[in-house]
């Protein structure tokens, strides 16, 4: 039981909007900034969680502007609740793979990451808050849900009564009866990432004068990972890390590696004299985009491609237990699974989704259409991870990022794939497009639209295989008898309205069409899509904000 006399009982009226979604809770950092709303979400956490009484949590976040405000509650509150050390990130900086990284490694009771991700930052941008547990894996819904309805009733919060504690400088500090011990944010995850690839190998190829890399760490969090493995570990030339210096508004970008927003780098990969290979990350690191000199490697395509070349990889030489993919990427990987004879799963977006089948020792590896990849070395999805499986092929096979692709395509045939977001819809409108929807469902199936016959059509609803929970109204999948599919759902990731996602895909096995411009390929299909789902009428907008 905690005694300490500074320990500060403080009333608080709840809020109705403390729902995660499939990264935690997001919102504008002004809603954050309201009287107790931090506070409220991290106290239901700690209420239903019981994370307290001699436990050890980590602490640490992407750097964004208040995550150092945010981090100093957070301290208090744990210390106020019985918690007996926090391993929180030097200057509060810790990447959500390295987060879940630390919590693993050290056996924690798990942690909070302080992040909205690939969400703009700076004062009038988002924060997010995440809880994670025991085993790094980000909260279940179970346990999200749980939070939600905690928050609707709380009626108090615990806070220690102490000033901020210096957490620039490595080492352990008492705050009240806790332990703070302030740790290297990079030493555990890059020591965990050379265990399973081939540093030296990598090497070798970044010190040949021939092969230039370009990392785009878009002023985010993973500049000082990147600058200390591509850099000091393996001996690339200085510059290789662009962008490398965290910002709290990320210089004013969008700390989100797509073609949009990270135009930097497309410029340069598309220009003359590009480098052999480019990558960028986003505002927490744990997406990543992949690209050769005018090659961008759809994340679904290089899911596909990293699950057919792990036997190249040391950590991965004995074989994988299976592969598993978010129920609107596309269904590359599938392929790939059943040539290796390994089982592949299809689960709704959110990497929580994933957690029950990596700890079961059902799949290896797992990635998400939205630029998110990783395996069973953390419970996170992991954007350095991924850069370097793409490096650490390359220096085995030789081949370049272009001809990696080719090849894979020659051999699987291509599934053309294209995201269209609509972003910032009424929240009205969204559900009025929702609820058209899924009435049309039960006429769908045998419709003919030109060389379209649709086999099927169903509102997404999943059961895990491991625990049998049920989760509903995960999105919509218009089947086509040629393989192709439509998929329509309402992400979880954004803070202002809605933003409905459109997902278009089409198998291609016809080698001499496989260079063809996704948009070119994609177009009757894409037509098809918007006719369907009347998406343009019902968001009132004439085109998407955003293409990837």
């Amino acid at each position: 039981m905690v005694t300490d006399t500074k320990i500060l009982t403080v009333p608080t009226i709840p809020y109705n909007d403390q729902r995660a979604g499939t990264s935690g809770l997001r919102k504008s950092v002004d809603i954050f900034k309201q009287k107790n709303y931090l506070e409220n979400f991290v106290q239901s956490v700690f209420d239903v969680r019981e994370v307290n009484e001699g436990k050890t949590i980590v602490l640490g976040g992407d750097g964004r502007y208040f995550n150092l405000q945010a981090a100093q509650i957070i301290l208090k509150m744990a210390a106020a609740n019985g918690i007996s050390k926090v391993k929180v990130g030097q200057g509060a900086i810790l990447s959500t793979p390295a987060t879940s990284c630390v919590i693993r490694k050290h056996k924690t009771d798990g942690g909070f990451i302080l992040s909205a991700s690939h969400n703009p930052g700076g004062p009038h941008g988002d924060f997010g808050v995440k809880y994670n547990i025991v085993g790094g894996n980000p909260a279940t819904e179970t346990i999200t849900e749980a939070v939600f309805e905690r928050s609707k009733v709380i009626s108090e919060y615990r806070i220690l009564d102490e000033p901020d504690v210096n957490i620039n400088k490595l080492g352990e500090i008492k705050l009240g009866n806790m332990v703070v011990e302030v740790i290297d944010p990079i030493y555990d995850y890059q020591q965990l990432l050379e265990s399973i690839f081939d540093f030296d190998q990598i090497q070798k190829m970044l010190t040949n004068k021939g092969f230039r890399m370009c990392m785009d760490s878009l002023h985010a969090v993973t500049g000082p990972y990147a600058i200390s493995i591509f850099e000091k570990r393996m001996g690339a030339p200085a510059g290789t890390v662009v962008n490398g210096l965290p910002l709290e508004d990320f210089g004013g970008g969008h700390p989100d590696p797509n073609l949009v927003h990270a135009h930097d780098l497309v410029e340069i990969m598309y220009g003359k004299d590009a480098p052999n290979f480019g990558a960028a990350s986003d505002g927490d690191g744990d997406r990543n985009m992949i690209m050769g000199p005018r090659m961008f490697v759809v994340p679904s395509d290089s899911l596909a491609v990293i699950t057919d070349n792990a036997h190249l990889i040391p950590g991965y030489k004995n074989g994988i237990t299976g592969v598993a993919r978010s129920m609107p990427t596309s269904q590359a990987v599938d392929l790939v699974a059943k040539a290796l004879k390994i089982n592949s799963y299809q689960t709704p977006t959110g990497w929580k989704f994933f957690g029950n089948l990596l700890d079961a020792n059902k799949i290896t590896i797992c990635g998400e259409e939205s630029f998110g990849t990783s395996s069973n070395h953390i419970r996170e999805k992991d954007g350095l991870w991924a850069i370097l499986f793409w490096l650490n092929i390359m220096a085995v096979s030789g081949k370049t990022v272009n001809q990696i692709m080719y090849d894979h395509w020659q051999k699987y045939g291509r599934h053309f794939f294209l995201r269209h977001d609509f972003e910032e819809v009424d929240l009205e409108k969204a559900g009025s497009m929702s609820k058209y929807l899924k009435e049309l469902l039960p006429s769908l199936p045998g419709k003919k639209y030109g060389p379209y016959e649709i086999s099927a059509a169903e509102d997404y609803t999943y059961q895990d295989p491991i625990d049998g929970s049920i989760s509903k109204n995960q999105g919509i999948i218009i089947s086509f008898k040629d393989s192709s599919r439509i998929v329509y759902r309402i992400s979880g990731t954004g803070t202002q309205g809605a933003t409905i996602r459109l997902y278009i895909e089409k198998y291609e096995p016809n080698i001499k069409k496989h260079k063809q411009d996704s948009q070119t390929a994609l177009h009757d299909l894409t037509a098809l899509a918007y006719d369907l789902t009347r998406v343009c009428e019902f968001t009132g907008m004439s085109q998407p904000n955003i293409i990837t």
